[in-house]
């Protein structure tokens, strides 16, 4: 049992002794990674977005919106995902934190913005979308964010110092002691980080976890292809689909739990008119 309280999530002291040996035979997310890779099917995606941009062009919509709705409610409904491992211990997290990127103009020379959200399963699909674009539209803005005012303060430092500063502050956080102030609006303190690799036509890869924060979970969402797909008469025709690779931290639970959390989003991401409503209807989540 830790020493000291988290702000940021609850230590779980009925882990089975299995798991709760993991961090300490297995210390890194490096050497804990486990990379799968989703295929959604996008048929029924694709008409969604496209009459949800017809019909509301001043908020419009990609499947990066879809797979963070999907994403929030199946954390919800099957929670244990969302955890992560500090110091050897095991924590649920406090809310859905989900960070993701996004190209601040679309250039070589432009600069990578990172938001972090909280968002609340109750929350409908226009108020997620509204919320998204909000955020997304003052990151790209220039105005400074706490992280990017916070790190000129830290990259102010000699190297030999920064280099002592980033140990401290990772020792601190291995034992409870780091301040809030230092987790609440980092990046690196949130549920899962997704980056949208097809909002610049790539395809999806598999990324690496930070050992820094205490995202365990990694989602690269791809860009729209047609892909050949048999017919039960041994026939072949073309579908759209897009690709999610997933890195995954499997100290957090096991691959059963995990895979059943994104079997979940795929039902949601293939079928957003079931759960949803077709834009313009009322925006009420439906049961599966």
């Amino acid at each position: 049992m830790p020493l000291f309280s988290r702000k940021d999530g609850d230590f779980i002291p009925n882990v089975p002794a299995y798991r709760r040996i993991m961090p300490f035979i297995m210390p890194t997310r490096t050497e804990s990674a486990v990379y799968f890779e989703q295929r959604i099917d996008a048929t029924r995606g694709l008409e969604f977005v496209n009459a949800w941009n017809l019909r509301y062009p001043d908020q419009k919509i990609t499947f990066l919106h879809l797979m963070i709705y999907g994403c929030v409610q199946a954390l919800h409904a099957r929670p244990r995902l969302n955890r992560f491992t500090v110091g050897g211990h095991l924590y649920q997290r406090r809310g859905i934190w989900i960070s993701y990127s996004a190209k601040k103009a679309f250039n070589d020379e432009s600069p990578i913005v990172v938001v972090k959200q909280q968002f609340q399963p109750s929350d409908s699909f226009p108020e997620l979308v509204k919320q998204m674009h909000g955020a997304v539209k003052e990151g790209k803005s220039e105005k400074k964010s706490h992280i990017d005012e916070e790190l000129g303060l830290f990259l102010k430092l000699p190297e030999p110092i920064l280099r002592r500063a980033v140990s401290a502050l990772r020792w601190l956080d291995s034992w409870n002691l780091l301040p809030y102030e230092f987790i609440k609006n980092d990046p690196m303190y949130s549920t899962l980080f997704i980056a949208n690799l097809g909002s610049v036509t790539l395809d999806s890869a598999y990324h690496h976890l930070y050992e820094y924060g205490t995202i365990p979970l990694f989602g690269v969402l791809g860009k729209l292809q047609d892909v050949a797909v048999p017919n039960p008469d041994g026939t072949v025709r073309t579908r759209p689909e897009i690709s999610i690779k997933w890195s995954y931290d499997e100290r957090v639970d096991d691959g059963l739990y995990t895979a059943k959390n994104m079997d979940l989003l795929r039902q949601w991401m293939e079928d957003p008119q079931r759960l949803i409503g077709m834009p313009g209807d009322a925006p009420v989540m439906r049961a599966v």
